[in-house]
């Protein structure tokens, strides 16, 4: 898994005029990279609860979601694909990783997609 995050992952990141014709080269590849990367994360947390959780939290959240998959986000405009994206990233989050939160309190590993998420 590790081997996976570190080597296999690739989102190339274009000026914001390269990407805004979704019909472009450049968009459809990095559209294809990111939601590749979705897939891994995915993934990656089936396994808590099969692999300890500092491990995949490590892998899956500080590693991919926050190395890879943020910037993207960060780099998509405002509207339905950011909130599609940002949709099915939360989709992958094991559920049992917020029970005993506190309200309005997230996951250290999850503060700087929450900000994006608030913005």
């Amino acid at each position: 898994m590790k081997r996976s995050v570190e080597e296999d992952v690739f989102i190339p990141l274009y000026p914001k005029s390269t990407v805004e014709d979704k019909s472009s080269l450049h968009s459809k590849f990095q559209e294809r990279r990111f939601w590749s990367a979705v897939k891994l994360l995915s993934n990656l947390l089936l396994w808590d609860g099969i692999v300890q959780e500092d491990t995949v939290r490590d892998l899956g959240l500080s590693k991919l979601l926050n190395r890879y998959l943020l910037l993207n986000l960060l780099n998509t405009p405002p509207g339905p694909d950011n909130i599609e994206k940002c949709s099915k990233v939360v989709a992958c989050l094991p559920e049992r990783w917020f029970h005993d939160l506190k309200s309005g309190s997230t996951l250290p590993e999850l503060l700087n997609f929450c900000q994006h998420l608030l913005q």
